[in-house]
């Protein structure tokens, strides 16, 4: 036969990403009484490197929470514990009648021998807390935060998304704009106080950010170098491979093939691809080409990479980074995929900026930033034309990359964008 026993198990916050120290509590999925059970997300975390849902690993009852939406936890702290129901074996009933032994009274000491006079009362079987609320609203973590925010109730809100999921303009369509009270003509007019300062905590990836470009721009000696280069065939050929039926369901656009022309120069020019090990004073090149592309998210910058981005054939590349951008705008890249990158491409054009001086990640040699791509005149055979033209900038570390080594590589990404039909001989 066995019993149940209840005791309380504590859930710490666990180490999600790499050396990660904090995370910030965004949302609790779950109450103090509610059921869990193992693998179930009970919150959803923001480090300083992604939205992460936690699950918590045994099942029970929750019994309390530890800390609260918004607040900032060590790795380590206790955030949420749970009741729960344990085995506690007990022997079997003697197969055989045996006369009863002379019975022996527990001994309290000061108080002698006696028996008592109460009767216990049998235990209570645990009661599991309410289940969880079936018909909660589907929505991505960001939404949840925005709608926090905002105080809409996500239940209440109509979701527009494929599935029946609330979007960021759902949340914005569902707010309720409070009502203006009527000015109160007996009142003297007085001026508020304009707020002149506004002070936001750094935590997060705000956080992450300036700490990686500060190490950054003070550990590796940068140089940037630029060249402008006529793009009209590389434009004309975007126009073609958007009407591709192997590319259905991608977004073509130039960057696609910039990120392409940047692995074939990577091939020819294999030193660029590397890092600096300070600690062991080795220039580690790199076999392979995880290719980060620096995303603009509502959580600020982040450069996700496209692992082994060098064996992808171009419709291979083009899915990959469709979903790389999706999934960093949503608010979902996981701490894996902005981990071990090699080289970095970023789009200032799509601000409407020329050119500019890109800082390294940290742990890579090179960065390549793609200004605006625009008509202007340009000499084509003999003539002044209008020509389709950008400016790219090449910053690398001079510690391991010097200039011929960066002036060949970016005059080779240039070369393969002026034609893109190099991306078939060179590559």
């Amino acid at each position: 036969m066995t019993d149940t026993a209840v005791r309380v198990r504590e859930f710490r916050m666990p180490d999600v990403g790499e050396g990660l120290t904090e995370a910030e509590v965004l949302t609790w999925h779950v109450r103090p009484g509610d059921t869990v059970t193992d693998g179930q997300v009970v919150c959803e975390i923001e480090t300083a490197k992604a939205v992460v849902e936690l699950p918590v690993p045994f099942d029970g009852v929750v019994h309390e929470l530890r800390c609260g939406e918004g607040e900032t936890v060590d790795v380590g702290q206790v955030i949420i514990s749970v009741s729960v129901a344990e085995a506690a074996a007990v022997p079997p009933p003697r197969t055989a009648p045996q006369p009863p032994p002379p019975e022996r009274l527990p001994v309290l000491v000061g108080y002698g021998v006696g028996r008592s006079s109460t009767k216990r009362r049998p235990r209570k079987p645990v009661v599991p807390g309410p289940a969880p609320v079936p018909g909660r609203a589907l929505a991505k973590p960001p939404v949840r935060k925005l709608a926090k925010d905002l105080g809409v109730d996500l239940a209440t809100v109509v979701p527009s998304g494929p599935g029946g999921v609330v979007t960021r303009d759902d949340v914005h369509a569902a707010v309720v704009p409070l009502p203006v009270p009527a000015p109160d003509a007996t009142a003297a007019p007085q001026a508020a106080p304009a707020e002149r300062e506004t002070r936001t905590p750094v935590k997060g990836v705000r956080k992450a950010t300036a700490a990686a470009v500060t190490a950054s721009a003070f550990t590796a000696p940068h140089v940037t170098e630029f060249v402008t280069v006529d793009v009209t065939r590389t434009m004309r050929l975007v126009a073609e491979l958007g009407q591709d039926p192997q590319l259905a369901g991608c977004r073509v656009t130039p960057m696609l093939l910039v990120a392409k022309a940047l692995l074939v120069a990577v091939g020819r020019n294999p030193g660029i691809n590397a890092t600096w090990d300070g600690a062991a004073q080795e220039i580690v090149r790199k076999h392979y080409v995880n290719l980060g592309i620096a995303a603009a998210t509502p959580r600020g910058l982040i450069v996700p990479n496209i692992k082994d981005a060098h064996t992808m054939s171009l419709p291979q590349l083009a899915s990959a980074i469709t979903e790389l951008v999706s999934t960093a705008r949503e608010g979902g890249t996981s701490p894996a995929a902005l981990r071990g990158g090699s080289i970095t491409l970023t789009n200032i054009g799509v601000f409407g900026i020329d050119a500019g001086t890109p800082i390294l990640n940290p742990g890579e040699s090179a960065i390549l930033a793609v200004g605006a791509i625009g008509p202007r005149p340009w000499i084509h055979k003999g003539r002044i034309k209008p020509r389709q033209v950008v400016t790219l900038a090449l910053s690398f570390d001079h510690r391991l990359v010097d200039g011929e080594l960066g002036s060949m590589f970016l005059a080779d990404v240039a070369a393969v964008l002026e034609r893109p039909r190099r991306l078939l001989t060179w590559g």
